[in-house]
């Protein structure tokens, strides 16, 4: 049987979320809960892997297993066994022809960033921070050059293992709501650091000490010296991947209305 979880986390407790020898990421807590729910060992797959800092409101993960269990059962059994910043949102079985990286037609992030001339205080590690105002206007221009397809390479962490830079940008969207803005990101895949980078770029666009064509300029240059440094952790969450209609899964979970 195929086992589909959405999950939700604050991840600045942990080193991100694939599998590490200490322990202290994501993916083995969760499989820590797991083991203990069924007796047995199960290995996850993730729709999106997240650094760490990194939050999700909508982790996708799926695991086969022969325990037999209804999705209510695995969402408040395993609940019961994880740690209080990490929560199954919802369970669903579903076909073994499912699977949530590579059935997932997009993948959508949002970045939470607090404009204030004081640092976050009761939002620490859950917002990223900028003093100085920003120009609505001139980020909006400057993200428009990213949509469609191109070559991120200036937005690509080192580290990165994708096979290829080239990604489709489907769409940058700003909110703004009292002194937080929310600039979500919709796109085919995203590369390692991908939109914490293109964040320090956007923000030093939008503080005005780059005009927005300097965004083209960095993009053409393919070369990941050209862009501004990789932003804060703290405000990026993943949103989730969607899926095609058939596969029914779920394309939001509460906590993303109570994201400012």
């Amino acid at each position: 049987m195929r086992v589909a979880l959405g999950l939700s986390y604050n991840g600045g407790a942990y080193q991100g979320w694939q599998s590490q020898v200490g322990g202290q990421t994501v993916q083995d807590r969760l499989e820590a809960a797991l083991g203990r729910f069924t007796a047995q060992r199960i290995s996850t797959l993730c729709a999106g892997r997240t650094d760490a800092g990194v939050h999700a409101l909508m982790q996708v993960v799926h695991f086969d297993t022969d325990r037999a269990r209804d999705t209510y059962a695995w969402v408040r059994g395993t609940n019961a066994n994880l740690p209080r910043d990490i929560a199954v949102q919802w369970a669903l079985h579903t076909s073994d022809a499912f699977h949530c990286r590579a059935c997932a037609s997009s993948r959508r992030y949002a970045y939470v960033l607090l404009e204030s001339a004081v640092r976050p205080s009761v939002d620490s590690g859950r917002v990223g921070w900028t003093f100085r105002a920003l120009n609505l206007d001139a980020m909006r221009q400057a993200a428009d050059i990213l949509l469609g397809e191109h070559d991120f390479t200036s937005f690509r962490a080192s580290a990165c293992q994708a096979l290829s830079p080239v990604k489709n940008m489907l769409d940058i969207s700003f909110h703004r709501k009292g002194a937080y803005w929310r600039i979500e990101f919709e796109a085919n895949a995203f590369l390692h650091h991908m939109i914490r980078n293109i964040m320090g770029c956007l923000v030093q666009i939008g503080q005005e000490k780059k005009p927005p064509g300097w965004m083209h300029e960095v993009l053409a240059a393919r070369d990941r010296r050209a862009a501004a440094p990789t932003f804060s952790p703290d405000g990026l969450y993943f949103l989730g991947p969607r899926y095609p209609a058939h596969w029914g899964m779920p394309e939001r979970t509460p906590a993303y209305d109570g994201l400012p």
